[in-house]
């Protein structure tokens, strides 16, 4: 594995990052980073997320990354993992800054999804030098970098004392755009989202609220939903639009035989118009 050591003024895409507050004197990575500058967005949030939080996570990366639009996040497990994960599903690029040498992988658990980040053309990067092992407050200093390499940072589920709040702080300090997504007023993992709302935080629903502000060009007329082979699949999928995920729900409101619901789900998850969250819960892709 090659590690590249460089500074924020050798490479284009980096060069944001010699205005932000301490910057980053030499950074290290391994992959491959953008030659030019291309619309970034981060998206950081719970290492604990609910159902909900994972799948407006993958939603919003896994859509962003499938227009172009560069995923940043911090290879931590939860939202980060996730938000990476969906960016490689849609083809897309994503890049990890870490709180530790690029040679040390952390969590454990993560190694393979760096891997394949660095395989699908992106990169894992650190200010920190090769062999440096991760302490807590380099997590929070590495923060400044996740906001500062993006256009915009979104936080998409988090809890009033998440350490997801400081890299927003630094978004903010760095003039960067701020987008939260709004979530249960009864969840604990949604009261920092929440109240960033309350201080003014733009919301958003779909990826189209944040391409509006950072790149109108990239937004192209809303595709009609995916349309079943047959009618099974159809119903499937407009329940499921509708808002539906648990497939016990889903196969009660649909009417349709055990039988038929079980090929139906089947052929939708083969076809890639629905994705399974785990617990009998379904989404489309």
């Amino acid at each position: 594995m090659k590690i590249n050591s460089t500074s924020p003024q050798d490479y284009k895409y980096l060069q944001l990052l010699n205005s932000i507050a301490k910057k980053p004197e030499r950074l290290h990575f391994t992959g491959k980073l953008p030659s030019n500058r291309l619309t970034t967005v981060a998206i950081v949030g719970s290492r604990k997320p609910t159902a909900y939080g994972k799948e407006v996570t993958y939603r919003l990366s896994y859509e962003l990354a499938k227009r172009g639009i560069i995923i940043v996040s911090g290879l931590a497990l939860g939202v980060d993992g996730i938000a990476h994960q969906a960016a490689l599903d849609a083809g897309g690029t994503t890049i990890a800054v870490v709180a530790n040498g690029v040679d040390i992988i952390y969590p454990a658990a993560h190694r393979q999804l760096a891997k394949s980040i660095i395989d699908s053309g992106g990169a894992v990067i650190s200010e920190y030098p090769p062999g440096t092992e991760a302490r807590d407050f380099y997590f929070l200093a590495r923060n400044r970098i996740v906001s500062g390499l993006a256009d915009a940072v979104v936080v998409t589920e988090a809890a009033v004392r998440s350490g997801t709040l400081s890299t927003v702080a630094h978004a903010l300090e760095q003039g960067r755009e701020v987008f939260v997504v709004p979530g249960n007023i009864t969840s604990p993992l949604s009261a920092g989202c929440n109240a960033l709302l309350k201080q003014g935080a733009q919301p958003v629903t779909c990826s189209e609220d944040i391409l509006e502000v950072i790149a109108p060009d990239l937004l192209k007329p809303q595709q009609s939903l995916p349309l079943g082979n047959s009618p099974a699949e159809s119903k499937l999928i407009e329940l499921i639009q509708a808002g539906l995920r648990d497939g016990d729900q889903i196969l009660s409101a649909s009417k349709l035989s055990v039988s038929e619901f079980s090929q139906a789900l089947t052929m939708l998850e083969v076809n890639g118009s629905v994705r399974a969250l785990g617990g009998n819960q379904w989404t489309l892709r």
